[in-house]
């Protein structure tokens, strides 16, 4: 079920409503019922692969948690080599398959083991790491195994965040299905009011870009470099409010029943190093790589050297786990090189202690920002092309004909057919005007928290601000044809 669609906006009053109706002790219950409806309206059968895993790491917990001595990382491994095998199944068979098919080829041979038709199943890679964390917390003595089966099921299923995010730790998300949450209707207010901003950011300015984005990117040969950059830059704010707009959805929802999920986003693109941008964006995956991959491999404590391959090989995972394909390796692997560099040019100091010393001048500021908005920018070219071969070609071509566009500044149809990527110039220039409209009201939101701001007003004028919110979704949201989320591929 898209949070973006008539059945979620049926679905979500319909849950809340019931939620707060029936007594505490059976609330968990409901909540649960509804997140496998929730589930089982993308692909009912793939729910027994999510209750195989929950069993599997439930009694896991238990029997770490009981076990002694060596026992007691066995279990911790049949964990995790249960969650592993089934993410590598459905996610990475068909990947490493085809290129042992390729290397067998390129050798003159042949690879016996055909290509198999596999669905991925929605979500498998959050509520994998989500289900992970939880027996690793267990090991290592932060978190007391779950008794309840069904409330541990619901700390994996919970439905605003199953999908998509963000990934939990049980120390926040377990613990607050124990807890009684009262009716609050400031709670419920600011929950709506962060539901409608993501759903603004989504299908007001992610479904307005995806037009120019999909335009240039399904087939970027032929395009000039004008036509390329536009689409990468377009591209990048796409991302950005499609997955940001879903974690606002998923917090939104979540609070509106008095759950408090981690926040995913933190105003990335005013980011000015690399290592700044990756402390703001995605941060629960971020930091489940962080404590689970880089500090495990040492972390910012082993030798200059080693902590370079440390980040390398973080981000290689993590481009790995963005999808079965070599271009979100690259991707990866690029931000890892970005971080690398950052480290050894000193541009972004590594630690906490270091960054609060260092003194970060206008000028330093524009520029940082700028040399991270485009390198984030270019490394989102391997994370949209469709192949690698695409991806070189939109990166090879990015400068072709850029000395001629101001030839061209008068001329409407090379405008409309490359600048504007066949839309129209009203389509345009709302799109243009929307992204300028984000980056204010983020960059005002640093300074200033909006959300608070605006619920301290009186009535009239938190009213006023409401319904122009909704106003804006509905006359200005792109209807023609649902989008789903991109982070649902993953």
């Amino acid at each position: 079920m898209l949070f973006n669609s008539f059945e979620f906006l049926v679905f979500f009053p319909i849950v809340t409503a019931v939620y707060f109706v029936l007594v505490p002790r059976w609330r968990w219950l409901w909540v649960l019922a509804a997140s496998c409806y929730f589930y089982m309206a993308f692909r009912p059968v793939y729910i027994l692969i999510l209750a195989g895993t929950i069993t599997v790491d439930y009694f896991a917990g238990l029997l770490i948690e009981r076990a002694q001595g060596p026992t007691r990382k066995w279990w911790l491994v049949a964990s995790i080599v249960a969650n592993v095998g089934v993410l590598a199944f459905f996610k990475y068979f068909n990947f490493l398959n085809d290129n042992a098919h390729a290397a067998a080829a390129a050798v003159g041979s042949q690879w016996p083991v055909p290509h198999l038709s596999i669905l991925l199943p929605i979500g498998l890679s959050f509520h994998t790491f989500q289900s992970l964390s939880y027996t690793i917390e267990v090991y290592r003595g932060r978190q007391v195994a779950e008794r309840r089966f069904g409330i541990f099921a619901l700390y994996v299923m919970f439905y605003p965040q199953l999908v998509a995010g963000p990934i939990e730790r049980p120390q926040n998300l377990l613990r607050q299905f124990h807890e009684a949450h009262p009716f609050d209707h400031a709670q419920v207010r600011s929950g709506l009011l962060l539901m409608a901003w993501g759903m603004f950011k989504k299908v007001v300015i992610a479904d307005r870009l995806a037009p120019f984005v999909n335009t240039v990117y399904d087939s970027p040969a032929g395009w000039p470099g004008i036509s390329l950059l536009v689409a990468t830059f377009f591209f990048a704010f796409q991302i950005y409010c499609d997955f940001s707009g879903y974690s606002d959805i998923a917090l939104g929802s979540a609070q509106v029943m008095g759950f408090r999920l981690m926040r995913n986003f933190d105003s990335p693109y005013l980011s000015t190093s690399v290592g700044d941008f990756w402390r703001r964006w995605h941060i629960s995956l971020s930091s489940w790589f962080r404590d689970y991959v880089y500090i495990p491999l040492g972390g910012s404590h082993s030798p200059r050297v080693r902590r370079y391959i440390n980040l390398l090989v973080t981000f290689l995972l993590s481009g790995l786990w963005h999808g079965a394909n070599w271009t979100y390796v690259i991707w990866g692997g690029l931000n890892g090189l970005y971080l690398v560099i950052e480290q050894v040019l000193g541009w972004a100091p590594s630690s906490r202690k270091e960054r609060q010393q260092v003194a970060w001048g206008p000028l330093r500021k524009v520029v940082g920002w700028v040399i991270t908005f485009s390198a984030i920018c270019l490394s989102w070219i391997f994370f949209r092309a469709r192949t690698l071969h695409d991806a070189l070609y939109v990166v090879r071509h990015l400068g072709d004909g850029l000395g001629s566009v101001w030839s061209h500044a008068t001329d409407l149809p090379y405008i409309r057919f490359y600048v504007m990527m066949r839309q129209s110039k009203s389509e345009f220039l709302l799109a243009t005007s929307l992204i300028v409209l984000l980056m204010a009201t983020e960059a005002i939101n640093r300074k200033v928290p909006l959300r608070a701001t605006l619920e301290s007003k009186p009535t009239p004028i938190r009213w006023f601000a409401y319904y122009g919110l909704v106003a804006a979704v509905i006359f200005l949201g792109a209807f023609n044809s649902v989008q789903q989320f991109i982070y649902f591929q993953f």
